[in-house]
Order: C-alpha cells, then sequence, then structure tokens
C-alpha cells in the first residue's frame, strides 16, 4: 500500500483494507502500527449487535469464534498496511487457528483491544499471534494461519 499512513484509520480506511462489510465487519479502529511486525485494533462491543440477540438473550456474549474472527481480521490489516504493492483483488482466508484459549467473556459497552503480530510469513501464508484483552486483561488468545489467494470473478 503506497499511501501516507496516518493513525488512528477509522472505519472508512478499514473498509478499503478489508473487505469485509457489515455485520461481519470486526474492527473500528487501527491505533498503532510497526510495517511488518504488529498492529493494535479496537472493536468497540455495542448492546446493538446483531449476534446478542441469540447469544444469550438476557445475558449477552460475544461469542468467542467472532473474537477470533476480530483478531483475524487485525491480522489482515496489518498484513494490507505492511504490503509495498497493490493488494486489490486479493483476500484473505482463514486457514487453522492454534492454541486458542477463552479467559474471559465479552460483553457489551467493553473495548475489545486486538493485538496481532506477524510470527512468519512465507510467500502467500502468514502466521499471526493474537491477543484479545479488555481493560488490559487478556480475554482471549490464539495463532491464527491466513492465505492470501486472488479473489474469485
Amino acid at each position: 500500500m503506497n499511501r501516507e499512513l496516518s493513525l488512528p484509520i477509522g472505519f472508512q480506511g478499514i473498509q478499503e483494507l478489508l473487505p469485509h462489510r457489515y455485520p461481519f465487519l470486526l474492527v473500528d479502529r487501527v491505533v498503532e502500527f510497526e510495517c511488518d511486525r504488529r498492529v493494535r485494533c479496537y472493536k468497540h462491543v455495542s448492546a446493538n449487535e446483531h449476534f446478542f440477540q441469540g447469544h444469550f438473550p438476557g445475558n449477552p456474549v460475544m461469542p468467542g469464534v467472532l473474537v477470533i474472527e476480530a483478531l483475524a481480521q487485525a491480522g489482515g490489516v496489518l498484513s494490507h498496511l505492511s504490503k509495498k504493492v497493490d493488494c486489490t483483488g486479493r483476500i484473505s482466508y482463514l486457514v487453522k487457528v492454534d492454541k486458542a484459549r477463552f479467559s474471559r467473556m465479552v460483553v457489551p459497552g467493553d473495548r475489545l483491544d486486538l493485538d496481532v503480530e506477524i510470527r512468519r510469513a512465507i510467500r502467500n501464508m502468514t502466521l499471526y499471534a493474537g491477543t484479545a484483552s479488555v481493560n488490559g486483561e487478556e480475554v482471549a488468545c490464539a495463532e491464527i494461519l491466513c492465505a492470501e489467494v486472488q479473489e474469485r470473478e
């Protein structure tokens, strides 16, 4: 991506980096970035999130799989910001999740801090280590492997 990087990156900038859209875009803001190394993103968890309708009525909890997806999306942001070439037409798919651990529930009103670093990048595959936290307390972590491919027409 050949552009001046100005932090924080908000919703519109994130939409330029990721193909995800409502209700599946799970990154709201990029606040820290080190090229080819790490990123910190935020997800503001609102009581209006669509998944709270069924998970669980009267006791809303963000599904753990969506916390992992948010970490994967933050990894995608890191990779796309780090690219020195145009990534148009390229999309990343989740290939594998390892060592996932959930320590605490994420509930409406929480700000999910997503810290992701690149562990290894080989060809079109990138291994990320991600930690999600709320108020400095870890809520989940995982190793995430993604593959970047040409988008299907």
